[in-house]
């Protein structure tokens, strides 16, 4: 191994040291209860070596909410890759979303809490990143609802905008667990849940 490579894999380790620190401490305290000092002293390090990789706490939370979303993605990918009917991607990928809100929790409420409030949070350069993943994530379903339409399997519709609609209605749908001993009572959120991707699906369906 040469110098370089040497050096690339240890900036590598660092920013892998200083990211599993943030996340332990995030998903435990939350983003305003944590500081940099915090993340320095969980990670054993000065917090002038954290300032070297990360420019700032935002930096670094967008970092990890990259990590959520392709983490999202990758889940998505293996669920539905061996799928070839468009309308069961996209109840698959459904269920992809409503697990990983409930097994993977600290990367959906990192991903909501940014999505609540970007423009406060984020600097420009650093929405423009996390928006480029989120597009990616986007970009599926958008795939899967061009894959029925060319297949007409469903009517032609503007695949981008209800690729947007779908992700809404289920982030929507997601919140609404809350809400179980009032707007939902009487109800059983996974029939809802289940009801409302089907009616989404349905709506795409050609006559």
């Amino acid at each position: 191994m040469s110098l370089k490579e040497r050096r690339e894999r240890e900036k590598e380790e660092r920013r892998k040291q200083i990211l599993d620190a943030a996340r332990a401490l995030l998903f435990d305290k939350g983003l305003n209860a944590t500081s940099m000092n915090q993340i320095a002293k969980q990670a054993e390090i000065g917090v002038a070596t954290i300032y070297f990789y990360y420019k700032s706490k935002e930096d670094l939370f967008a970092a990890l909410q990259v990590e959520g979303l392709n983490l999202l993605y990758l889940k998505l990918e293996k669920a539905c890759g061996n799928e070839t009917d468009p309308a069961k991607k996209l109840k698959t990928a459904a269920q992809v979303y409503l697990k990983f809100s409930r097994d993977n929790k600290d990367y959906f409420d990192i991903i909501n809490y940014f999505l609540s409030a970007p423009d406060q949070i984020f600097t420009p350069d650093l929405k423009g990143q996390v928006d480029k993943h989120g597009n990616i994530i986007i970009a599926i379903v958008e795939k899967y609802i061009k894959e029925g339409i060319e297949s007409r399997i469903f009517k032609k519709v503007d695949s981008r905008r209800h690729s947007i609609l779908f992700w809404a209605t289920l982030y929507g749908l997601t919140h609404f667990k809350k809400l179980k001993n009032t707007i939902l009572k009487g109800e059983t959120f996974k029939d809802l849940f289940e009801y409302s991707v089907d009616n989404f699906i349905s709506t795409l369906k050609a006559s």
